[in-house]
């Protein structure tokens, strides 16, 4: 098939700019199957998020297992997990073996600065998941949050890769979106470094990073190396942003239309 399948485990954002909405865009302009399990309900909108409900865990494994048997699935990302006991069973499931490269974006916070997982969740993250992750995608202040130490420079981005892959993911990319200055994304592949750069677009955008680890999870589907999956991803999300809408009263989300 010239379309591998590709799963996101991420919770839904009914204003269509972020979580599965947005992995869902990304992987049908990409040109693969996307699929799509719920991790949780929010009710939100490009200015914040107003409700979470979470799904079950029996139920979002239900889910997984339901994909997993029918559809050839060749690689994985997560998003929002939201609770202790969603990051627990979607680990446990994971940890099967499946065979195929998980990215795990750690989304802990909204754009708006709401909170998306429980703060005791990130223990669980890191004890569970991370181990499992081909890459980890975190932002500055998720990767403060899993590693416990400061990350506000490119220095500091560096060593924060570094301390993700020593609690266990083969890779690491720290992205510099909250920079003062460019926006540089630091990736250790667990041998080199990689600083992946492009120019700072004025603005405050939604579904950034969902929309990024979906790009990359497109790419490895396909094969492609590591750093040349993040690279592609990068320019995507890049040329995503940079056409960005003016739509809604907050936060402008990606326009990733005819941008493979």
């Amino acid at each position: 098939m010239d379309a591998p399948a590709v799963l996101s485990i991420a919770g839904s954002d009914p204003s269509g700019g972020a979580g599965i909405q947005a992995d869902l865009k990304t992987f049908a302009t990409l040109g693969v199957f996307g699929a799509a399990v719920v991790t949780a309900l929010t009710a939100q909108n490009t200015s914040g998020v107003r409700g979470i409900e979470s799904v079950a865990p029996a139920f979002v494994v239900q889910q997984l297992d339901a994909v997993l048997e029918d559809l050839d699935v060749r690689a994985i990302k997560t998003g929002m997990l939201g609770t202790v006991a969603v990051v627990e069973a979607v680990a446990h499931r994971l940890a099967a073996g499946l065979g195929v490269p998980v990215v795990v974006d750690p989304v802990l916070v909204a754009t708006a600065g709401q909170p998306l997982t429980a703060s005791e969740a990130v223990a669980t993250i890191r004890r569970h998941l991370l181990p499992l992750a081909a890459l980890v995608t975190p932002n500055l202040p998720e990767a403060a949050a899993l590693t416990g130490r400061q990350v506000t420079t490119t220095v500091e981005m560096r060593d924060a890769a570094r301390a993700l892959t020593d609690l266990g993911a083969r890779a690491a990319l720290v992205k510099g979106g909250h920079l003062a200055e460019a926006a540089v994304d630091v990736l250790w592949d667990g041998a080199a470094f990689h600083e992946l750069a492009a120019p700072r677009v004025p603005g405050v955008f939604h579904g950034t990073g969902c929309t990024l680890s979906a790009a990359i999870v497109v790419h490895l589907a396909r094969g492609t190396t590591l750093r040349d999956a993040v690279s592609q991803a990068k320019r995507y999300v890049t040329d995503a942003i940079a056409a960005s809408p003016a739509r809604g009263q907050g936060a402008r989300p990606l326009d990733n239309r005819s941008r493979g």
